[in-house]
């Protein structure tokens, strides 16, 4: 579901109107976010590279349930993993030529030390840790355009499903910038361990393997470690925020 913007009350006798949001547009984030809160409930749009881009009706096998399955794994994650939140289509304020809504994504809480944080208007402020895209094929402006965005504003790893050619890209963070991980059967997040994707069966859509293989790295001592690890982060920033008080 795309965020929940209220369309703007009529202008008053004499104001000018909000410009309509149109594809290709080449804006600063703040018209951008202007132009999009008047903008129809049902549209959406991301601004990327400065560039407004509005993506065509979604289609179902193409992306409506490829979306769905990559939301039900990471949400899987998500309930076994205390500090981490999952969302979808979510708007994250990136820098000011910049403000996506990636298919699904992950961030570790503010409270647990993440590097986003969730700013007074309930969005994500700065780069979650982990984003994931559906795309079409090679050539979609998820593998070039929003790649470098996510690249530019801190994303440590990022997951591209190529549906129609039927193949998943992994990208992790080197330095200051993204680095494909070799092709594989089962990828595993450097990021978030215990993050173990068969892209195979997630591809194939058996669902049933994909949450198998996704168990295994929940039961590995890595996983284990990194949960208590944020579990310590929490406390710590807990006792530094009533020290400053």
């Amino acid at each position: 579901m795309t965020p929940a913007i209220k369309t703007l009350p009529p202008a008053a006798p004499g104001a000018k109107a909000v410009p309509r949001l149109e594809n290709g547009d080449l804006l600063s984030r703040e018209e951008f976010e202007r132009r999009y809160k008047a903008a129809p409930r049902w549209q959406k749009a991301e601004l990327i590279d400065g560039v407004v881009h509005m993506p065509s009706p979604v289609r179902h096998r193409r992306h409506g349930k490829p979306q769905s399955r990559l939301s039900g794994w990471v949400v899987h994650y998500e309930t076994a993993t205390p500090g981490i939140e999952s969302s979808g289509n979510g708007t994250l304020r990136l820098d000011d030529s910049s403000e996506p809504q990636p298919d699904a994504f992950l961030l570790i809480s503010p409270e647990f030390g993440g590097q986003a944080v969730i700013d007074e208007d309930d969005y994500v402020a700065g780069a979650p840790e982990w984003v994931g895209e559906i795309a079409a094929s090679s050539v979609s402006y998820d593998l070039h355009v929003k790649l470098r965005a996510y690249q530019r504003n801190g994303v440590k790893e990022y997951v591209v499903w190529r549906v129609e050619d039927g193949a998943v890209d992994w990208f992790v963070r080197r330095g200051d910038k993204f680095q494909p991980l070799p092709s594989s059967e089962i990828y595993k997040s450097e990021v978030f361990p215990g993050l173990w994707l068969d892209a195979s069966a997630m591809i194939a859509g058996d669902l049933k393997k994909v949450f198998q293989v996704l168990d295994q790295g929940l039961a590995t001592p890595e996983h284990s470690a990194f949960v208590q690890q944020l579990q310590q982060r929490r406390d710590q920033l807990a006792k530094k925020s009533e020290k400053e008080q």
